[in-house]
């Protein structure tokens, strides 16, 4: 889980813009610039040039379009954030598409917006994930949780991510899942919001997986495949 940063006009957040289209990426660009603590430090058009130009930039935050005519942001993402772990992702689209934003979400982006956002609101993401917190939609994403929970599925085995959590690391998995913070836990199962802390790292690392909403969607899969009486207790 990623310290929390802060920028000024001395020491601004770096933005990397990805999208096919000049016109998006020139509006964003006049967006961003138009705020002191934001610097736009590049911008591609595809896939390949991102991937090549993002690394050498090193941006805090890098922009990204999910539907790319060479391929897609999110697997932009998925390779970026393998090779800079820092690096805050934001997924951009004109579609609000249930599986591109679960993709997103486990390709490790921090925030996934429509383009249709204000934009004082894509300024505040921009600085939300720069800042290394997650942006996600609070109904989006609720609605997707929902959606994981109720769908059918076939599969009746516990994913080995999940077979190697301690019974009190599943505890707290299923509280994330339901959207309770660190305190929230520690008042529900009788901890300090620092073991809680402690037990959700180490959990994180043998999930695979850096943020609390990537362990949120595993949480459902958690719920699929155990019996009623050991969810909650």
């Amino acid at each position: 889980m990623s310290e929390e940063r802060t920028f000024t006009a001395q020491h601004p957040i770096r933005v990397f813009l990805l999208d096919d289209h000049e016109v998006v990426r020139r509006g964003l660009t006049d967006l961003l610039e138009a705020e002191p603590d934001i610097c736009v430090v590049g911008d591609a058009a595809n896939a390949d040039h991102a991937l090549a130009r993002v690394p050498a930039v090193r941006p805090h935050v890098a922009v990204l379009d999910v539907r790319l005519p060479d391929g897609d942001g999110i697997t932009v993402c998925r390779e970026l954030r393998s090779r800079m772990p820092e690096l805050g992702v934001l997924m951009l689209t004109s579609f609000d598409d249930e599986e591109a934003l679960l993709d997103s979400i486990m390709a490790g982006a921090s925030g996934y917006v429509l383009k249709q956002i204000r934009g004082s609101d894509l300024v505040s993401a921009v600085r939300t994930v720069a800042s290394g917190q997650s942006m996600l939609d609070p109904a989006t994403t609720a609605r997707l949780m929902r959606s994981l929970r109720t769908e059918s599925t076939a599969a009746t085995d516990v994913p080995p991510e999940l077979a190697g959590l301690s019974d009190r690391e599943r505890e707290i998995l299923a509280l994330i899942g339901d959207g309770l913070t660190n305190r929230e836990i520690g008042k529900r199962l009788y901890l300090s919001e620092k073991t809680v802390k402690n037990h959700i790292s180490r959990m994180l690392a043998k999930l695979g997986v850096q943020r609390r909403v990537q362990a949120a969607v595993l949480a459902t899969h958690l719920e699929q495949t155990e019996p009623a009486d050991q969810r909650r207790r």
